[in-house]
């Protein structure tokens, strides 16, 4: 095989990797990601040690350790589009030898937690409540881009939403990828389960209204009553499709919390979120390392 071209895989003077700025010897194999760059010293500030810390742009990442286990914090922004840039390149930093540009023959798997914020769909939910995504529903057209993308999704899931909403076909094709069962089971128990929506904004994408009127008005009421085989879709975010659909095709496994500041069926929105993201770091960061 002959060897990634420069314009393909781009390096850094030092030999990172573009975008995240990082090198083998930087990165922990569990990795937790988050949108906002300031919850990476949220987050850090739990480590007993931070021993590399990086910035670019609103890619933020510390690595350090808790006791006898070694993370990483990293901070991707918003929407798909930066989780492609985010995920592809965490799989580089330890599946592709930099110097020679080749693929590693062994591959090493990452494990990688989205810790978020989202708005629920369900009367049900409420802000405060922290949902794991069993499954990522992409309404921004991401995997099929991706010669493998199709033989990671659930079809059954994907084409029951489509026809349920009446997707309209000049909208991007959605896709559905499920969670990873061993994450799920060490992370998301005891916790409201359900699917999440993964949108390509935060406006109209997602039903909100301000001076543009809305194509699709009724679709968060259709999507409100979508049921797959006893699972509903509990909230709407911006990132958890592409994690599970990239991660999946890479070999890494991959899981989304989110704390709910908003319910959209009923209007409300926890004003004081803060304190409950921070319950849910704790959270997590004791059965990461327990």
């Amino acid at each position: 095989m002959a060897p990634i071209a420069k314009s393909e895989l781009i390096l850094n003077p030092d030999g990172s990797v573009y975008h995240l700025h990082l090198k083998p010897e930087n990165l922990a194999d569990t990795i937790i990601v988050v949108g906002d760059p300031g919850r990476v010293k949220e987050i850090s500030k739990h480590f007993d040690k931070i021993d590399f810390m990086v910035q670019n742009r609103e890619l933020f990442t510390h690595t350090g350790t808790i006791g006898n286990k070694r993370l990483t914090v990293l901070s991707t922004g918003m929407g798909t589009d930066n989780l492609d840039i985010v995920i592809n390149e965490l799989d580089a930093v330890v599946n592709i030898d930099l110097a020679k540009r080749e693929p590693k023959e062994t591959h090493t798997k990452l494990n990688i937690i989205r810790m978020g914020t989202a708005g629920a769909l369900q009367a049900d939910i409420n802000p405060g409540d922290f949902v794991a995504s069993s499954y990522g529903v992409g309404l921004d057209g991401l995997l099929y881009f991706y010669e493998k993308g199709k033989s990671v999704m659930d079809k059954g899931l994907a084409d029951a939403f489509s026809d349920f909403v009446n997707w309209d076909k000049n909208l991007p094709g959605v896709y559905a990828v499920p969670c990873s069962p061993v994450l799920m089971k060490k992370l998301g128990y005891g916790l409201t389960q359900g699917i999440t929506l993964t949108a390509p904004g935060f406006y109209g994408p997602q039903g909100r209204e301000l001076r543009l009127k809305l194509a699709f008005p009724d679709l968060n009421q259709k999507i409100e009553n979508f049921d797959f085989h006893g699972n509903r879709i509990s909230n709407f975010e911006m990132e958890t499709s592409a994690l599970y659909g990239l991660g999946k095709m890479l070999g890494h496994e991959t899981l989304t919390i989110c704390t709910i500041v908003a319910n959209r069926v009923n209007q409300t929105f926890a004003s004081n979120y803060q304190s409950d993201v921070e319950k849910l770091i704790t959270m997590v960061l004791n059965r990461l390392t327990e």
